[in-house]
């Protein structure tokens, strides 16, 4: 047992699974690694608030009975996971990064969790998250921030910061996140982690009250893995529709199968700048260098040189507008339940501006809004018209220090040129305006030890193939070896 808790931070969702049901290791012997992992080292990167300690070894101990009396056995029986905090598991304090809800208690659980504990997934704890997830670093006045383990100094990114940093240090090898805008992205890339977004809908979310409230902007809900087979899997287990979600779509096809190495035949469009954000030269240089990793696995790759529809400010603009309305209807929701977010002291300042924006906004103004989102829509299309796979940075910097006053964003300006702090500095959010699957792939360190990720996007309901594209660089570009330099730089921090 010994030798199992000191291998426990290499090993995969999918083989731990393989040793669990071969009985070599077993449900209990996992999970109380994965909370000795989080115990000896959740203080240096701050990933889970939320430890379940009791219920995890009790649901393990139900695992271990299960096997013992022959019962058929999901894909992830017995593996410990990380749920973010902004999504509920029932019976577990939900704070969503909030001092408003610091002592919550959900009845209920997330759907796609459900799928996953459904697969003998094993819930840990809660992650890390901003509050109610509004912007694209992991720090609120409850918790203050997370840090990529990479470099305790610097922050995971967000929003679903917690779930990156948790698999990056080995303490769970997945962990369930969400993204509207780069919130799975952001942090996967900071953190050396991979995550992808799927298509919209191939992931069902029945949302209340309002059923409708994830198209502006599209949201996904996805796993973060150190592996993209054990991602794939956990998209295989989480997708599938629901009547009570009006834009899931029933999925046919296993993304876990998509898995081959070769890229024959494939076309792929790298753009050094997403068509015109700024990005610093280190980053750049990191994506760039891993292109011929394309090549060997057989695509042909054309540097392209298209341009946003607008200046990559205006893009932003025009998708905080649709995060603002979002926030802004959360608000009056709140209201008519008797709880008054934009008269609580207790609030994010800058969060509650996002709902004074939101409310503030006409329906026209919506509309309009929706006309901007069409040529962003055609601009892609236009690409891919002719390609299989937009590759990009993920990031457009190479890291982001953690604020000791618990308000960490990013910077104001790259290479000359004004950015939002919250997530200018992203160049995520466009396939969250558009809704096609995207993906971040570990490929390098910065000089910083923060990882950089690579941008791997596709047409709507073309997953695979950035499963493909995805799995043709961890063939390449073989990233566990960061892990590796990880342990020891972790046990220095402890």
């Amino acid at each position: 047992m010994t030798g199992f808790m000191d291998d426990f931070a290499s090993l995969t969702a999918t083989r731990l699974a393989e040793l669990i049901r071969s009985r070599d290791v077993s449900p209990v012997e996992a999970v109380r690694a994965s909370l000795d992992r989080i115990e000896q080292y959740n203080p240096v990167v701050n990933a889970f608030v939320t430890v379940c300690r009791d219920e995890a070894l009790a649901a393990a101990e139900r695992a271990e009975q299960e096997i013992l009396s022959g019962a058929d056995l999901g894909p992830l029986h017995g593996v410990p996971i990380g749920v973010k905090d902004l999504d509920p598991v029932a019976g577990v304090r939900a704070t969503r990064g909030s001092l408003l809800f610091a002592e919550d208690v959900p009845k209920d659980t997330i759907l796609c969790v459900d799928r996953l504990l459904d697969a003998g997934a094993i819930v840990v704890g809660k992650t890390n998250t901003p509050e109610f997830g509004f912007k694209a670093t992991t720090d609120n006045a409850l918790f203050g921030p997370t840090s990529t383990p990479f470099n305790p100094a610097m922050n995971a990114g967000g929003s679903s910061g917690g779930s990156a940093a948790a698999v990056a240090s080995g303490m769970v090898p997945l962990a369930q996140g969400s993204d509207a805008g780069g919130s799975l992205r952001v942090p996967g890339a900071f953190c050396g982690v991979f995550t992808m977004m799927t298509t919209f809908g191939r992931v069902a979310v029945p949302a209340g009250p309002n059923a409708f409230r994830r198209l502006n902007p599209m949201v996904c809900y996805a796993p973060l893995a150190r592996t993209v087979e054990d991602a794939a899997l956990g998209l295989d287990l989480m997708s599938g529709p629901h009547p009570r979600d009006p834009y899931s779509f029933p999925v046919t096809d296993s993304l876990a199968s998509a898995l081959a190495p070769s890229l024959a035949g494939m076309r792929i469009a790298y753009s050094p700048d997403l068509g015109g954000y700024p990005v610093e030269p280190e980053v750049e240089s990191l994506v760039r260098a891993a292109l011929p990793a394309l090549k060997e696995a057989g695509a042909e790759v054309v540097e392209v040189d298209f341009r946003l529809p607008m200046p990559h400010a205006e893009l932003t603009a025009m998708w905080r507008r649709y995060l603002s309305l979002a926030h802004a209807e959360s608000a009056e929701v709140s209201r008519r339940m008797g709880i008054d977010l934009l008269g609580d002291a207790r609030i994010d300042p800058a969060y509650l501006d996002s709902v004074r924006v939101g409310a503030a906004l006409s329906a026209v103004d919506f509309r309009l809004g929706d006309l901007l989102r069409t040529e962003v829509l055609d601009t892609f299309e236009n690409v891919f018209d002719d390609f299989d796979l937009i590759v990009s940075p993920v990031n457009s910097v190479a890291g982001i220090p953690n604020d000791t006053t618990r308000t960490t964003v990013g910077p104001r300006e790259i290479a000359g040129e004004k950015v939002d702090e919250f997530v200018g500095w992203s160049m995520t959010s466009p396939f969250n305006l558009i809704g096609s699957p995207a993906a971040t792939v570990p490929v390098g360190r910065a000089g910083n030890g923060v990882p950089v990720g690579l941008q791997l996007a596709a047409r709507r309901h073309d997953d695979r193939t950035v499963v493909r594209g995805a799995a043709a660089l961890q063939d390449r570009l073989p990233w566990q070896g960061l892990y590796r330099e990880l342990e020891k730089s972790l046990a220095a921090h402890v």
